[in-house]
């Protein structure tokens, strides 16, 4: 068939929603409303069979859903209306919910039913807005959306109108939430505060006071072993982020945005410098193991079993800052000295990496240096698990990745992800970047030069079945994370504990030597290097203007103001 997508943005479910229908055989085209005559154009251009609309955020034309059936992703169960059904599902405390796949018509919401489906919330004291539409709402999403297709081609289905009289319609029309019904007090109890936050994050995030500022606050983690006497006092700061005393524990916030900027940072970075200075630091070593009766934040952390080793990176929307690479690849070099088989590379759960962090660099002094100390740290890390000889590295992807997230995972022996996961191994969109990582080493070896070019210059998002088909991943299973992590656990142990363990590891070493002899490595980095160079200082300044653009999620035509170009016009720093 042919099918339309309505998007306000090509965000990843409707990329999932894109590359399984393709693989279907349904020929797609997607288009943001963004201006409706531009859409209906569009439409009218490609008379579609179908219109699907994964992720919207304002209606579709009067004018097309009149001629076409246009389907609409609720993250929401039946009967439920509004546009922050997932928000007040976890300010609710709800226990379970879903997604409805909705003919749109006159009444936002209201449309005939086409697929429904229901999951079970997970503990929301752990979990934000974001994980679950990143996992249960995408994965029901898709089987809505692939059941709802069916039903259209088999042209006798006919949907269910919605009914408030039937018993069975649990949902209900929730108003708009304003900034006054997820505020709180610091003389709340921690988890009703962290809550509310979750509830918010990724956006729009909660407007508080701290330090007699206001920001907006974001990524929340209860603290149970730091202790404060006043709440809304900054008692700690750990990594970036800062914990907050509260009525009878404390809350850790990872980053913060000043409430008139267009863009988030880490806690740190948004405070005022003379601030930070006065706080203490709160040292959690990855290594330690968490007493599971206290709770606490970490983004890096090492656990063990049975000779293998897992190492969890659990970044804010999976970009890795210049401090966290450096961070990582240090704790990387310790858990090779464990008594080990194996170390499994677990990334976050939400996200495994999207690569460098495009926030801090936008925020720094001079985020072409920044870009250049971002580039060189995580390709440090890289460099680390490719020369690794002593043990089988597994790169096991719980969640999405992209550009240099995608080829970090590379860099191990085996690389394993998750069922629904949507991989772009790709740089070109922002504003030209060549990108780095090893790529130039790591993609050709793994499928070959000419797909290896396609994949960076075609900048389209791709399944794990295309993935493993073509030799990008070695397999993929679960439709969850605890469905998938559980399989990853039993594979990295057959590995340690396979009769040819010892034999991989020395065909493992024979093939490093053979491709350092051929080409070394340094050679692959500094050719990368050269480009990503003239990316960050050259007079084509297309990367720092799509990434102005990106971050402070504004439009392409948008002018950027004359102190942030002179920003971008800085001096190149000493080059490694």
């Amino acid at each position: 068939m042919k099918i339309v997508f309505a998007v306000s943005a090509f965000n990843g479910l409707s990329q999932r929603a894109y590359v399984e229908l393709t693989q279907a055989g349904h020929l797609i085209e997607v288009h943001q409303i963004n201006d409706e005559q531009v859409f209906i154009e569009a439409v009218e251009s490609f008379q579609p069979d179908l219109i699907i609309a994964p992720f919207l955020k304002k209606a579709i034309p009067t004018e097309v859903w009149k001629n076409y059936v246009c389907l609409i992703v609720h993250p929401g169960i039946r009967g439920d209306r509004g546009a922050y059904s997932l928000d007040w599902a976890i300010m609710n405390n709800e226990k379970e919910w879903g997604v409805t796949l909705l003919q749109a018509n006159e009444t936002m919401d209201g449309g005939d039913i086409w697929a429904y489906k229901t999951f079970k919330m997970r503990d929301l004291a752990t979990i934000t807005k974001g994980n679950i539409y990143r996992h249960e709402v995408t994965q029901a999403a898709m089987e809505c959306i692939l059941e709802a297709v069916k039903k259209f081609e088999s042209t006798y289905f006919r949907p269910e109108p919605l009914n408030y009289l039937n018993a069975e319609i649990k949902g209900t029309l929730h108003p708009v939430i304003k900034q006054k019904n997820r505020s709180f007090s610091w003389n709340d109890a921690a988890n009703c505060i962290v809550r509310k936050i979750k509830a918010a994050d990724s956006t729009p995030g909660v407007l508080a006071t701290i330090g007699g500022n206001e920001y907006y606050v974001y990524g929340a983690h209860t603290e149970e072993i730091v202790k404060g006497n006043t709440p809304g006092e900054i008692i700690a700061q750990r990594n970036g982020a800062i914990c907050i005393a509260a009525d009878n524990g404390a809350v850790w916030l990872t980053h913060l945005k000043i409430k008139n900027a267009s863009y988030k940072v880490k806690a740190t970075l948004a405070l005022d410098p003379s601030v930070v200075k006065k706080i203490p630091h709160s040292d959690f070593s990855p290594f330690d193991r968490l007493n599971e009766d206290k709770k606490t934040f970490r983004e890096i952390w090492y656990e063990e079993e049975n000779r293998v080793g897992y190492l969890h990176f659990n970044f804010y929307n999976g970009a890795m800052s210049t401090e966290q690479c450096r961070r990582l690849t240090e704790v990387y070099k310790e858990a090779l000295k464990k008594d080990i088989r194996v170390l499994v590379l677990m990334g976050g759960q939400d996200i495994w990496s999207n690569g460098i962090d495009l926030n801090t660099i936008e925020h720094a002094e001079s985020p072409a240096d920044e870009s250049w100390e971002n580039i060189n740290a995580i390709n440090d890390f890289v460099k680390e698990v490719i020369n690794t000889t002593s043990k089988i590295v597994i790169s096991a992807m719980q969640g999405n990745a992209g550009a240099g997230g995608v080829i970090m995972a590379l860099a191990a022996d085996k690389v394993f992800a998750r069922k629904g996961v949507v991989l772009n191994p790709h740089y070109k969109k922002m504003g030209g970047l060549y990108g780095s990582e090893y790529w130039t080493y790591l993609l050709p070896k793994r499928v070959g030069m000419a797909k290896a070019h396609a994949l960076t210059e075609n900048c389209e998002p791709i399944s794990t079945y295309e993935a493993k088909s073509i030799g990008l991943i070695d397999d993929y299973w679960g439709d969850y994370t605890g469905d998938f992590c559980k399989t990853v656990k039993v594979e990295a142990e057959k590995i340690a504990f396979g009769i040819n363990y010892v034999q991989t590891l020395r065909d493992k070493q024979r093939q490093r030597e053979n491709d350092e002899n051929y080409k070394p490595l340094a050679a692959y980095r500094s050719e990368e290097l050269e480009k990503m160079e003239e990316n960050f200082y050259g007079e084509n300044m297309a990367y720092h203007f799509a990434r102005y653009h990106f971050v402070h999620k504004v439009s392409c035509m948008e002018q950027i103001p004359e102190q942030i170009l002179k920003k971008y016009a800085s001096q190149k720093v000493e080059v490694y």
